[in-house]
């Protein structure tokens, strides 16, 4: 069984990625805003402090549900703006079902970044609007942090035309 990590920053193309291989590849997919919006749609909205906290309820939501996925006997997808904190949780799970692990760092140009965050509408629990200045830009430059898990790592490209093509491929590869 497999495990397909999407990372990367804000608006770098994470979630359309997830979805797009989701279907290509006819594994479920596990998005942590997903997770997180159910949480403000239940337990309300606050300011960014609360939001975080509910990134980190969100993220432990995805390893639950991940080890069950994986537990059935199926490879998943999980997607989300991991950090190297979150490796710990993931090496249990991939020892416990003797699964592989594959991680995709999702980037895009910078000015892509910026256009794609102000133009997407987002649940207004995630707090966009108080973004602090220059933090968007600071998290698009910044280079791949893989979690140490083993498996191999692509870099995507997000806003080149041939990029998703050439990741399926290897993907295929890597999972037969």
């Amino acid at each position: 069984m497999d495990l397909t990590i999407i990372l990367g920053s804000p608006a770098s193309g994470k979630t359309t990625l997830a979805r797009r291989l989701s279907s290509d590849l006819i594994l479920p997919c596990l998005c942590k805003d997903d997770i997180k919006e159910a949480l403000f749609d239940v337990l309300g909205t606050k300011d960014r402090e609360w939001s975080r906290l509910l990134s980190e309820a969100s993220f432990g939501a995805l390893v639950r549900l991940a080890r069950t996925q994986l537990a059935a006997g199926r490879s998943c997808i999980v997607e989300g703006n991991w950090r190297a904190l979150h490796a710990a949780g993931w090496h249990g799970v991939l020892a416990e079902h003797g699964a592989r692990a594959a991680q995709i760092w999702c980037r895009a140009e910078p000015k892509e970044i910026a256009n794609r965050f102000t133009s997407r509408k987002r649940h207004r629990g995630h707090q966009d609007a108080l973004l602090p200045q220059g933090e968007l830009e600071r998290a698009a430059r910044q280079p791949p942090a893989f979690m140490e898990l083993g498996g191999p790592r692509w870099v995507y490209c997000s806003d080149s035309p041939t990029a998703y093509t050439e990741l399926l491929q290897s993907l295929k590869s890597w999972s037969l």
